[in-house]
């Protein structure tokens, strides 16, 4: 029963934010009583927690299954992108809002969690590409991660690219190319050459 609720909890929180979904309204979506879900979660903040979570690992393994594929560090990128772009298109920004301005220590966490996965993926990312003569050998491979991780982050922002100017897809791709472009080496140029141009057809 305590999986049934987080996974409601998930749908319901991620399509209309964590702050205007009540535990009654999880209680009457299920057609369970509310006493039955504080046995599992003392408290709203609880859940919360453990829905923000589990939706951070779920993202992590998906991530961390596209890397296992073995595929080229550029290619890797692309294929992360566009699990990124699917996994925004089902998730409401007010959710992550809402989080954030009423759940402000949970959220920071998630972000200090998600800044350590990103972080670690990257490096693995450069460094495969540095080992395999697609990315530049002369790279800080932590620096160049950190400013990945900064660029992936702050596009997200309304107020800097809003949204009506800049579609999520289209920025995502725009901002891959650019992030690619400044660390390949002429092999690599070739590969992400051949990406973009069969993305476009």
């Amino acid at each position: 029963m305590k999986q049934e609720i987080l996974d409601t909890a998930t749908q319901l929180y991620i399509k209309q934010g964590f702050k205007s979904v009540t535990m009654d309204d999880i209680a009457t979506h299920m057609g369970i009583s509310k006493k039955t879900i504080y046995a599992s979660y003392s408290h709203k903040t609880e859940l919360v927690y453990a829905v923000s979570h589990q939706m951070m690992t779920t993202v992590q393994a998906a991530v961390t299954k596209l890397i296992n594929k073995h595929k080229n560090p550029i290619e890797e990128l692309y294929e992360i992108k566009k699990y990124v772009i699917q996994h925004l298109q089902g998730e409401k920004s007010s959710s992550i809002q809402q989080l954030l301005k009423y759940y402000p220590k949970i959220f920071n966490e998630l972000q200090l969690q998600q800044f350590d996965f990103m972080k670690g993926c990257m490096e693995e990312n450069i460094t495969k590409g540095i080992n395999m003569g697609l990315f530049r050998n002369n790279l800080d491979v932590e620096f160049v991660s950190r400013m990945y991780h900064i660029g992936m982050t702050n596009i997200k922002d309304d107020s800097i690219f809003p949204q009506e100017k800049f579609p999520h897809a289209a920025l995502y791709e725009m901002y891959l190319e650019y992030h690619l472009r400044g660390i390949v080496t002429p092999e690599g140029r070739k590969i992400l050459n051949q990406i973009i141009h069969s993305n476009q057809d």
